[in-house]
C-alpha cells in the first residue's frame, strides 16, 4: 500500500519532533479526552494518532491497544491532509479502504472519523479517530463536536513541547 503525502511533510514531521510528543509517556489528560469523545460518539474505539515518516504510532487508545503500525495501512494519512474531518462512512465501499488489513482483519473498521491534530497553519501532527465495526453516517454537528476534542488534544500535546524547553 501507499498513502497521500501533503506539500509540506518535511515541516511537519520536523515540527513533530519538535513537540515531544512522540516521546512522551502515558497522558491521564490525554487518556481522559479519548476516553470522553468515545463515551460521547458512542463508539467501541476512539485514538488518538501520531504520523512519522513510516509509522503510525497510536500513542492513545480507548477500546484498543495502543502501539504502532504500519503508516501505509493508516486512514490518519487522509485526515493529516486537511483541516476537516475525515469521514469514511463504510469502508468495505470506499475504494481506499475496502482492502485496507484493518477493514479486512480485527480491528474490522468499517466507520471512521478523524480530526486532524492542527498544531500550526498546515501542520497536523495525527489524528484523534473514531472507529466503528458498523458503518455510520456522521453530521456536520458531529464533525464540529470532534474537532473540538481534537483541539483539546493540541494544547496538551503543547504542553510537552513547554515542558521539554524548561
Amino acid at each position: 500500500m501507499s498513502f497521500p503525502i501533503g506539500p509540506n511533510e518535511a515541516e511537519r514531521l520536523k515540527t513533530l519532533l519538535e513537540t515531544g510528543a512522540l516521546e512522551a509517556t502515558a497522558d491521564p489528560v490525554l487518556d481522559r479526552i479519548c476516553e470522553e469523545a468515545r463515551q460521547y460518539f458512542d463508539v467501541p474505539i476512539c485514538t488518538l494518532t501520531l504520523l512519522d515518516k513510516a509509522t503510525q504510532r497510536i500513542k492513545v487508545a480507548q477500546g484498543l491497544e495502543a502501539g504502532e503500525t504500519p503508516r501505509d495501512a493508516a486512514f490518519c494519512n487522509y485526515t493529516i491532509l486537511s483541516d476537516e474531518v475525515f469521514i469514511v462512512e463504510d469502508a468495505l465501499v470506499d475504494d481506499r479502504f475496502k482492502d485496507n488489513p484493518f477493514v479486512t482483519a480485527p480491528p474490522l473498521v468499517r466507520f471512521y472519523a478523524g480530526a486532524p491534530l492542527i498544531f500550526l497553519k498546515n501542520i497536523r501532527l495525527g489524528a484523534l479517530c473514531l472507529i466503528d465495526t458498523k458503518p455510520r453516517s456522521f453530521s456536520r454537528g458531529d464533525k464540529a463536536e470532534l474537532q473540538l476534542y481534537a483541539d483539546r488534544a493540541v494544547r496538551q500535546i503543547a504542553t510537552f513541547e513547554f515542558e521539554k524547553s524548561r
